[in-house]
């Protein structure tokens, strides 16, 4: 259990610190370029560790397509979203209403399987919008003079991030092992951002200055390390222990955004939004 606590905090930690480093790839990379570098450095990595990862894990070939087809929008479109976004809010804001997205998914179960939220996610969809709202009302001057369209791109992550994993679950009820849906999911993910590049650039090889490519592939790591330990959490304890601990990452992105990201000026409404949406999310990962 104790190993278990570890790794969603180390989840949300590695999480947090992959929207912060994207601000210093952002500098020099467009986010759809930055897309096209950071997913294929982790498949890279997980490729060249799958000797050692994937030791014993068992391989169902009907699982292939099922898993290939999640990756051509997920992580794929996700990374998109959240790129856009930090380029347009900055990590907190992105952060805190991208933790929305389990309330899409207790939104789904009621439309879908007729499931009705109990009473602590009834209190917890309640002050996570509240939270999210007094974050969205934010206006640091750090971020410049967005506009509340751009509120749509965190949202727009939250609704894949929320939706996909119900989708996932049932790819594993055929093949259940997580870390091959990983891997098969990035492979197919890393192929689609390579093709998109193709198609605006002309070449799948991003022509962007080192620094930005050096800062992308760290974010990609930091990024799919976050998915690995999540997966690793999951397989060592309950879901209703580790999903609300992985849910705590926008706490870490305020921390570390005042640490790293020294121009960027947290404001009390903005750590008061986070903590709300936080909660809110907990309460209703718990109910």
């Amino acid at each position: 259990m104790t190993l278990a606590i570890l790794l969603a905090f180390a989840s949300a930690f590695l999480l947090s610190l992959g929207l912060v480093t994207t601000q210093f790839g952002l500098r020099d990379v467009e986010p759809i370029t930055g897309a096209s570098i950071s997913l294929p450095s982790f498949t890279l990595l997980f490729l060249l560790l799958s000797p050692i990862i994937l030791q014993g894990e068992p391989v169902v070939p009907r699982g292939w397509p099922i898993f290939a087809g999640i990756g051509l929008v997920f992580p794929a479109m996700l990374t998109f979203l959240t790129f856009a976004s930090n380029r347009a809010l900055g990590p907190v804001i992105t952060s805190t209403l991208g933790n929305l997205a389990p309330l899409f998914s207790v939104t789904l179960a009621l439309i879908m399987l007729h499931e009705p939220p109990q009473l602590f996610q009834l209190i917890g969809l309640v002050v996570a919008v509240v939270g999210a709202v007094t974050v969205s009302l934010s206006r640091s001057p750090d971020l410049g003079h967005w506009r509340s369209f751009a509120l749509l791109l965190p949202l727009g992550a939250a609704l894949v991030r929320g939706v996909v994993p119900p989708v996932v679950k049932l790819g594993l009820q055929v093949w259940p092992s997580p870390l091959w849906a990983c891997l098969i999911g990035y492979v197919s993910s890393s192929f689609v951002v390579l093709m998109v590049q193709r198609v605006r650039k002309g070449s799948v090889i991003a022509a962007v200055p080192w620094r930005g490519r050096r800062w992308f592939a760290i974010t990609g790591i930091c990024n799919g390390l976050s998915v690995l330990s999540l997966f690793a959490a999951v397989r060592h304890g309950p879901i209703t222990l580790v999903a609300p601990l992985a849910a705590v990452y926008p706490l870490f992105t305020v921390l570390l955004t005042a640490i790293m990201l020294r121009n960027v000026r947290i404001t009390a409404q903005i750590v008061a939004g986070t903590v709300m949406t936080v909660a809110g999310v907990a309460l209703v990962l718990i109910g």
